[in-house]
């Protein structure tokens, strides 16, 4: 099966990536360049119309959206790593719904903190009314994630994977912004869960390949990958 990982460094790819790593499937990569904004291009959008990072190439076509991606790629590849549960276990139900709030909510929460005038223009005022919303509402939800997973982790799941990832960001995004509202040490439960997947052989296969430093989740610092940019 030829599969294509369309992906920038340190973007939501990583997320895919990692999911791809862990399950041990070939894959190629095709970097978009950021700064070139590829990602808006006319070629591009043919395999993700909304324009975003990551997309798929797989040999039945393209997917976009990185929990579809990664579910998809958890389902196709039941064989080699279990990664989801199966259809027909009752943990799936529970699984979906934590895999969509992780996309839907906190990931979708994080973008407005990263690009505030695409939710409320260029305004000042406006955006740090915005940011300070977004990071108590932020906030709020690692302190529920971990009460969640106060508890040993046996396997990881893709939310698992795309939790640590989640985790990374804020330390370091935005730039130029006042980031110390986020100290994972505060949720000792993910901080914990970010220094056990980090150790996994496929994550330091991906972060070796994006430029991440051998402790991308649990302490991370800006990626200083071999090609491309994360901004």
């Amino acid at each position: 099966m030829s599969i294509v990982l369309h992906y920038a460094p340190d973007n939501a790819s990583l997320v895919v990536r990692l999911v791809l790593e862990e399950l041990r499937v070939p894959y190629t990569t095709a970097l978009v360049d950021r700064s070139a904004t590829a990602q808006h291009s006319t070629a591009y959008k043919r395999l993700n119309p909304v324009g975003r990072i990551p997309a798929l190439d797989t040999p039945h076509g393209s997917i976009f959206e990185t929990a579809a991606i990664c579910l998809w790629l958890a389902d196709q590849h039941r064989d080699a790593v279990v990664l989801s549960p199966s259809l027909i276990d009752p943990a799936r139900e529970r699984f979906l719904s934590w895999l969509f709030y992780l996309s839907n909510t906190v990931h979708a929460e994080m973008r407005t903190l990263f690009y505030p005038a695409n939710a409320v223009g260029a305004d000042p005022t406006a955006q740090e009314a915005l940011a300070t919303h977004t990071k108590a509402s932020l906030t709020a939800h690692f302190d529920m994630l971990n009460t969640q997973y106060a508890r040993p982790l046996e396997t990881p799941t893709v939310c698992d994977i795309y939790l640590i990832v989640l985790l990374r960001w804020p330390a370091l995004y935005p730039i130029r912004a006042d980031r110390s509202w986020f100290n994972l040490l505060r949720w000792p439960a993910l901080h914990a869960l970010a220094q056990q997947i980090e150790a996994r052989d496929s994550v330091v296969t991906a972060a070796l390949a994006e430029g991440l430093g051998p402790t991308p989740f649990s302490d991370p610092h800006p990626a200083t990958p071999p090609e491309g940019s994360a901004l």
